[in-house]
């Protein structure tokens, strides 16, 4: 099989059948393809809606996780059963629920990797429903960005812009980079096969830049190509929508899980303490400039809650 596109779907079915009818025009031309749609234990009747609107399409299997271990548990469950049976794909295409590759997405994504073995990894250049360009690529997180990201000097951003995490602009042109939005992404099975899935302890976000780190050390690299592009409407399964909402726990665990498994303790705690402290002196210099403040509700205090005073193992 040429590719096996996993959709995951967490309590979006209408969305759902949407990315799946855009994941058929996309595919319509491919050699051979399939595509897997994951209910993530939704409880809502999502199951049975997709199951049955889906039971006469024979390009579509619907299967129930059973269980919401989160982002990378899900696909991880279709990519498993993929990978285990007789026709194992050649690059498996992942598509959130809510986004919508246009029509030769997935094919020039499929030739890109065809044209470069030295890709394991690459993602559609992503666009909002008004069209407005997504940032999707971005540099691997490190103490550097978590100072330049918390402080917010603009001066020191100008001087250090290869140290930020997004890349910015947005390329114009295909090139590597260290990881991408796991909205739109194609993986090599082999890439797969040698750094194995999804940590499953990342129940959201994160994920998708350690898979990518463990591809570049394993040689793979990850590619951003701009000729493949992709609606996507954002947080549809997450809810968070709204900017100024709390984040949830799991990001703050998620964050720490990423730089404890990646570089340790010491340098942890040295990027949580970069951050605590650049978060703080900007809330005091938005203060006393009566500037906005951009970051979600509470965002200080359960960073600190969660890093410092209220860790988990």
């Amino acid at each position: 099989m040429r590719v096996q596109c996993v959709i995951l779907n967490y309590k979006t079915a209408e969305m759902t059948l949407k990315a799946i009818a855009a994941a058929q025009r996309a595919c319509a031309r491919l050699e051979s393809y399939r595509i897997d749609v994951v209910d993530n234990d939704s409880q809502d009747g999502s199951f049975e809606t997709l199951s049955e609107a889906c039971a006469d399409m024979d390009d579509v299997v619907v299967m129930q996780s059973g269980h919401n271990g989160g982002f990378g548990a899900g696909n991880n469950f279709a990519m498993r059963r993929a990978l285990a049976s007789d026709e194992k794909p050649d690059y498996v295409f992942l598509l959130n629920s809510d986004a919508f590759p246009h029509e030769d997405a997935i094919e020039v994504l499929v030739r890109f990797m065809d044209d470069h073995p030295e890709a394991g990894i690459a993602g559609s250049a992503l666009h909002g429903s008004d069209g407005v360009p997504h940032i999707s690529s971005f540099r691997f997180p490190t103490l550097a960005s978590e100072v330049l990201g918390s402080f917010r000097l603009g001066a020191l951003t100008k001087v250090l812009p290869e140290k930020e995490v997004p890349i910015r602009p947005r390329p114009d042109q295909t090139r590597p980079v260290d990881w991408l939005a796991g909205a739109a992404m194609m993986i090599r099975r082999e890439t797969l096969e040698t750094v194995g899935l999804f940590d499953e302890t990342f129940f959201l976000y994160f994920e998708e830049t350690d898979l990518c780190r463990r591809a570049r050390l394993a040689g793979f690299e990850t590619w951003y190509v701009v000729e493949s592009k992709v609606e996507h409407v954002g947080h549809a399964s997450t809810g968070l929508k709204d900017l100024k909402r709390p984040m949830p726990r799991y990001w703050f665990d998620s964050r720490r899980h990423y730089f404890l498994k990646n570089h340790g303790k010491a340098y942890t705690w040295a990027a949580n303490t970069a951050q605590a402290v650049g978060l703080a002196t900007f809330k005091v210099r938005a203060k006393i400039q009566q500037k906005d403040d951009p970051d979600p509700a509470r965002f200080l205090r359960d960073f600190v809650r969660y890093n410092f005073l209220d860790e988990r193992p």
